[in-house]
């Protein structure tokens, strides 16, 4: 069973996950190991640290893989991108399927007012957070060359350019 005590996410993080117009997407699996990526605009930050999305298609690969995640207790990842490219990507395993209740209203009411009066919204998602990790390049390359210092193009080892 997956825990919710979910990993702390940076300030920023929080923000963008918040941000109607971050731009949000989640990664799952299939049966084989084969990679599904999907943007997930209504996918949020709730209170208890953990990520939830709805979702409209019952039917959906993605549902299928959040179903399999469960199961075969497999991870997920979202990548969340801000402005000035700022990212960062959250990894965790899928916990619930919420179809009824004040969640599950929260997120029919705002597909409705999205996808027009006559969408319907399967359930929401919630997704146990455990791995949170920066995606902004300049952390990124300095995080790198910090784990490898010695690691070096050939280019930048060998020649000054300019």
């Amino acid at each position: 069973m997956v825990s919710l005590r979910s990993t702390a996410l940076p300030k920023d993080a929080v923000e963008m996950l918040l941000d109607p117009r971050a731009f949000k997407v989640l990664a799952t699996t299939d049966d084989q190991g084969n990679v599904h990526v999907v943007a997930k605009d209504s996918l949020t930050l709730l209170d208890d640290g953990s990520l939830a999305y709805g979702e409209v298609l019952e039917s959906s690969v993605t549902n299928a893989n959040m179903v399999r995640g469960i199961w075969f207790d497999r991870r997920v990842a979202v990548l969340v991108c801000g402005r000035q490219g700022r990212g960062y990507q959250i990894k965790g395993k899928p916990h619930r399927f919420v179809t009824t209740g004040p969640l599950f209203k929260q997120f029919y009411l705002a597909a409705r007012e999205k996808l027009g009066p006559d969408s319907d919204l399967a359930g929401v998602w919630i997704i146990a957070v455990d791995e949170v990790r920066e995606q902004t390049l300049a952390t990124r390359k300095e995080e790198e060359e910090r784990k490898h210092p010695n690691m070096r193009h050939f280019d930048r080892a060998c020649f000054k350019v300019g």
